[in-house]
């Protein structure tokens, strides 16, 4: 994962010249060492001890790319070293140690962003911008498929809840921003499918309930062979005036009510807006320029602990109610 966000820092033109990379810091010195002479970093200092670098380079930045498990130690160390930092997802392995880091970096006086990088695409950013025009009238319900055969290797297979906390996330913060939507609620079934190569919950089924009363259904699966969904899932968005279909890459479709008899409505089809802003739009390098920009600026970027912990929430309600069989509510 490392390599995304370094190629994102070195390479992408909005972040040309911002950022200077001075250390990398892995358990293995010798996987460090490979990345640094990967991307010709030569200068940057290579540890094994994250405390022990942070107070070597004293950096402004403090990139988190680790495991899960080893989140929480490592943003706390670098808040504790004046660092901001940035995050892999998902921000913590509970709620708990979620709310503890969205203290620490406001105790800190330092920002801590997550990388939900799937919102800095354009198709989620054009169906923000849609529904958000009014042009399908009132949101009533969003419905997405995630359906993909992952055969990762590694810590993924191992995890507890892997598709709800690894992958779903992204899904989930996903639809919380294109609806702009409080969660409220959540009915969650989760499975481990005959046949799966993971050993816990590689496949779930929820029904959230969000505010103003917008309903969002996911189903999802890591172990689904023959028919891949896209990684962005397909997506269908209802309003009172129509619905939008997306598949997820670049295929939208957008119809709206233009008639006022029949047994089926005469329909219409309408544009799908591009991004208000198309710097917005890649991915990894528009969630560092965001989170650079907002540093710049004083403010909190997007995807800042304090909000992006409202993800997080979704994210282990389903969990919860998953494992009581019971409708849970959502609260941070």
């Amino acid at each position: 994962m490392s390599r995304g966000w370094l190629k994102a820092i070195l390479e992408a033109p909005e972040l040309a010249g911002r950022i200077d990379v001075v250390g990398l810091v892995d358990l293995d010195r010798a996987t460090a060492q490979a990345r640094a002479d990967e991307f010709g970093l030569s200068g940057a200092a290579i540890g094994t001890d994250l405390d022990a670098m942070l107070a070597e380079v004293k950096p402004d930045l403090l990139f988190d790319v680790v495991v899960p498990v080893a989140r929480h130690d490592v943003v706390a160390t670098g808040l504790r070293h004046g660092c901001h930092v940035l995050s892999e997802k998902p921000m913590a392995t509970s709620l708990a140690a979620g709310q503890d880091l969205v203290k620490l970096a406001r105790d800190a006086g330092r920002v801590h962003a997550v990388v939900q990088n799937r919102r800095f695409i354009s198709g989620v950013r054009r169906i923000r911008r849609l529904i958000e025009s009014g042009a399908l009238g009132e949101l009533t319900a969003l419905h997405c498929d995630f359906f993909i055969g992952a055969h990762f290797g590694g810590f993924r297979e191992e995890m507890d809840n892997v598709l709800l906390l690894d992958m779903a996330i992204h899904t989930l913060d996903a639809a919380r921003f294109m609806a702009g939507k409080v969660p409220l609620a959540v009915y969650c079934l989760e499975t481990n499918p005959r046949g799966s190569w993971y050993a816990n919950g590689a496949a779930a089924n929820a029904i959230f309930e969000f505010s103003d009363d917008v309903v969002f259904t996911y189903r999802g699966s890591w172990s689904a062979e023959g028919a891949n969904t896209s990684w962005e899932s397909a997506w269908r968005i209802v309003g009172t005036k129509g619905s939008l279909l997306w598949n997820g890459e670049d295929q939208f479709e957008a119809k709206v009510v233009a008639g006022d008899s029949g047994f089926f409505r005469e329909l219409t089809a309408i544009d799908v807006p591009e991004p208000a802003d198309i710097a917005q739009t890649h991915g990894h390098a528009s969630v560092i320029a965001e989170f650079l920009g907002a540093i710049e600026a004083g403010r909190q970027p997007e995807t800042a602990g304090n909000d992006n912990i409202k993800s997080l929430a979704m994210v282990f309600a389903a969990i919860e109610s998953a494992k009581t069989r019971q409708r849970v509510t959502i609260a941070v």
